[in-house]
């Protein structure tokens, strides 16, 4: 068993717990500190929450408490779930999974009277998006970080268990989170009596098949009750009915995982971060062309250009060989390098460039890349993916791929790219779940920049042909 207090806890791990400032002064700190930023980072090695990102310590439970994990986590549960969800909310914390809803909003859904029935909290670890692998290095190197994450949670909501819904591909990551969710109930920091809390909560692990739509809430719900991997129709909301027809949140790995952080060093200062409804830290994958490919924690509202070459390297050929980047994950549209030059990386800033901050996995592509052929691979993977309950989704999912494969090969003509353009509007926004989205915002993300591209693609063919 491992006796916590013999631990030494950094200085910096101390933070904010106990701290005397009313909700009303913490938020009017983190309003000045956050007023009038126009950009994020660097991120100060202070604010990091993220502190075995790439393994280099040991992930178990003796490694952990050093680095400060597990540290007055009773303290934090006895003052209750009013003031847990209250920091939350002051933090400014929205869900990391690509939603981006606000976090203590969410938790707060479930803190109402009970009805009899248990309540669950599901961490969704499936983490199916192409471009987007933040997670299994939350798995892999800091367990511990988020099962102290998840008995928080689980406490502001009243929930009796958490299921953290891992991808089934994901061999090590489950492994290392089950020898540390061993190691905990061993320690007595989860199960009965948590922390010595008072507080019963039981943790387990549910393996996924490698279904993308499991990424879906209420299809992950779904598979952990032994069926069908499909989504469900919304009302009635997880909240209410969720889990074995219980209150359940489902929430992201990230997201729960930086809640202890939060609470042990106050949602203001996590609120001082980033720049105004864009507050915190954030992991960004960057992937691609680029010289020094990797996965970074830094702040959020950081700009994309200095996030690539200050930590991967710069694009392959330099910057002026940038053709574009997909900014939050396969799913979001794609932006030319002319958008990349000035945007920033936050919610607000990628909604006005008309893309999606989504999971932050940044797809770099230089100009040795064929765009067309780039996303038309993307759209093979959702047509794959989808679960064929919607028809928009299970025949429109198909159709625009047949004529993004006919602009591969310069087959189509000018005017179908007008009519690609319509079949994406008639699929979004009109199925149970977002994977048709998913589907039809890459491609308009291609029409709307690189227009050009395409025509100058269909007449150089059509030439070829008539000569």
């Amino acid at each position: 068993m491992v006796v916590i207090r013999h631990f030494q806890i950094p200085k910096r791990q101390l933070g904010f717990l106990g701290s005397s400032l009313s909700s009303q002064q913490q938020r009017t700190f983190a309003e000045t500190a956050s007023e009038g930023k126009k950009k994020g980072g660097p991120l100060a090695d202070q604010d990091r929450i993220f502190t075995n990102l790439y393994g280099r310590h040991e992930w178990r439970l003796k490694g952990a408490v050093e680095r400060g994990d597990w540290y007055k986590t009773k303290e934090i549960i006895e003052k209750g779930p009013d003031w847990i969800i209250n920091e939350i909310k002051v933090s400014g914390l929205r869900g990391r999974g690509g939603a981006a809803f606000p976090t203590g909003m969410k938790w707060s859904y479930m803190n109402k009277p009970s009805d009899g029935k248990p309540k669950y909290l599901i961490v969704n670890g499936d983490e199916g998006e192409p471009g987007t692998c933040k997670d299994r290095e939350i798995l892999r190197h800091d367990p511990h970080k988020l099962l102290e994450g998840c008995l928080i949670a689980g406490s502001a909501m009243g929930a009796c268990a958490a299921y953290i819904y891992i991808r089934g591909e994901f061999y090590n990551e489950a492994s290392s989170m089950q020898v540390a969710i061993a190691e905990a109930y061993q320690a007595g920091l989860i199960g009965k009596n948590a922390c010595g809390s008072g507080y019963d909560f039981d943790v387990f692990i549910q393996r996924g098949a490698g279904a993308y739509i499991c990424g879906e809430e209420t299809a992950l719900i779904e598979s952990i009750e032994g069926k069908q991997g499909k989504p469900r129709l919304k009302p009635p909301f997880p909240a209410e009915i969720g889990l074995f027809g219980c209150p359940t949140t489902v929430t992201n790995v990230e997201t729960i995982t930086v809640s202890p952080a939060i609470c042990r060093r106050g949602g203001a200062w996590f609120a001082s971060l980033g720049r105004p409804r864009n507050h915190g830290t954030k992991l960004f994958n960057i992937s691609g062309h680029v010289n020094n490919p990797c996965t970074v924690e830094e702040e959020v509202s950081i700009p994309l250009k200095e996030l690539i070459e200050r930590h991967a390297g710069g694009v392959i050929g330099g910057w002026d060989n940038l053709l574009g980047v997909i900014p939050g994950g396969s799913s979001t549209p794609v932006i030319p390098k002319s958008v990349c030059d000035t945007v920033l990386m936050d919610f607000d800033d990628l909604v006005r460039v008309k893309s999606a901050f989504g999971t932050a996995a940044v797809i770099v592509m230089n100009k040795q890349t064929d765009i067309i052929k780039a996303i038309t691979r993307l759209i093979s993977f959702y047509k794959h993916e989808s679960c064929g309950q919607c028809s928009p989704c299970r025949e429109g999912t198909s159709w625009v791929y047949k004529i993004m494969t006919r602009f591969v090969h310069g087959q189509a003509e000018i005017h179908e790219i007008d009519m690609l353009w319509e079949l994406t509007k008639q699929i979004e926004k009109h199925t149970i779940c977002f994977l048709a989205d998913c589907t039809a915002w890459p491609i308009q993300g291609l029409i709307r920049h690189f227009r050009p591209e395409i025509e100058a693609r269909i007449k150089s063919c059509t030439k070829a042909i008539s000569t």
